[in-house]
């Protein structure tokens, strides 16, 4: 039977003992950033494998700079920590870790100055985030901009603009949500990266757009680039080019890649995944669970301790 793990101030606990008080600074002001990291379970090699762990644990130590957070461990420690914490939960099931840094001083007021901060990892069991194929409906909440919370942060905080656009998406009967920022383009879904593709060219809104800079979406231009030879232009989206596209679809830690097929009732396409989103999709999947060599150290693996 598993047992969740986490690491909390500076030791590994049960997941259950893992608490903090009600006065913590970052749960009343949304004080902290935080990483999702997928775990996939490879039935094959009885293996979880972490994909881009260190990429996610950089991308913390920045999110953790431009709040003013002091990280407890380095990336190196923080990458060892989260195989042990998989480890040892023994989970035999794709696994999402949580790591977070946040202002742990037990104090109100609203500033970031003048806080301690701490370091946590937690693991649970993650199933598909969104079904195999989304149907997305263009939100009235507006991605935040930068000037007022930076969304190259993955700030706590941030994402009850998220959470306002997946709901009002989610009650009128979609999948999921389409963020335009304060110019009227595309920005990214409630918690996706978004691609379309036209006239064979993959097409990405730029960071300029408050997009956060992902890194599966990384993953999927790389892919795109190496093995399918399909060029990546950065531009402005206007919502109506999602209309009119060939294919759109979402990246993301939790949705994995995710084709979109309608857009505000309106088909994408032929209203079914598109050639591109199937075969990156097939390719990505293989890569995530250690089944491509080519792409193997983007995988590290995590063993389930066996009793002895």
């Amino acid at each position: 039977m598993p047992t969740p793990y986490a690491y909390f101030r500076g030791e590994l606990v049960p997941l259950e003992d893992a608490k903090i008080g009600v006065m913590t600074h970052a749960f009343n002001y949304g004080t902290a950033v935080f990483e999702g990291i997928r775990g996939n379970w490879n039935p094959d090699d009885q293996t979880i494998y972490l994909f881009r762990m260190r990429e996610h644990f950089e991308r913390l130590q920045q999110s953790a700079k431009i709040l003013m957070l002091d990280m407890r461990d380095s990336v190196d420690r923080l990458c060892e920590l989260a195989v042990e914490i998989v480890e040892r939960s023994g989970y035999e099931e794709d696994v999402y870790l949580r790591p977070m840094v946040y202002k742990s001083t037990e104090a109100l007021g609203v500033r970031l100055h003048n806080l301690e901060s701490d370091t946590l990892i937690f693991v649970t069991p993650f199933p598909a985030y969104l079904p195999e194929s989304a149907r997305c409906h263009t939100s009235s909440w507006r991605r935040v901009d930068d000037t007022g919370i930076p969304p190259r942060a993955k700030v706590t905080g941030i994402y009850v603009n998220s959470a306002l656009a997946k709901t009002e998406a989610n009650l009128n009967g979609f999948d999921e949500a389409i963020m335009l920022n304060a110019d009227g383009h595309v920005s990214e879904g409630s918690g996706e990266n978004i691609f379309m593709i036209r006239h064979g060219k993959l097409i990405a809104p730029t960071p300029a757009d408050n997009v956060l800079e992902g890194i599966t979406a990384k993953t999927v231009v790389q892919l795109a680039q190496e093995e399918l030879g399909v060029e990546l232009i950065e531009r402005a989206i206007d919502r109506t080019e999602l209309y009119v596209a060939d294919e759109v679809f979402m990246t993301g830690t939790a949705a994995h890649l995710t084709p979109v097929v309608e857009v505000d009732r309106r088909p994408v396409g032929d209203g079914t995944p598109g050639p591109v989103s199937r075969r990156l999709s097939a390719l990505f999947f293989d890569v995530i669970r250690g089944k491509n060599a080519r792409y193997r150290d983007w995988c590290t693996p995590a063993r389930v301790r066996v009793a002895r």
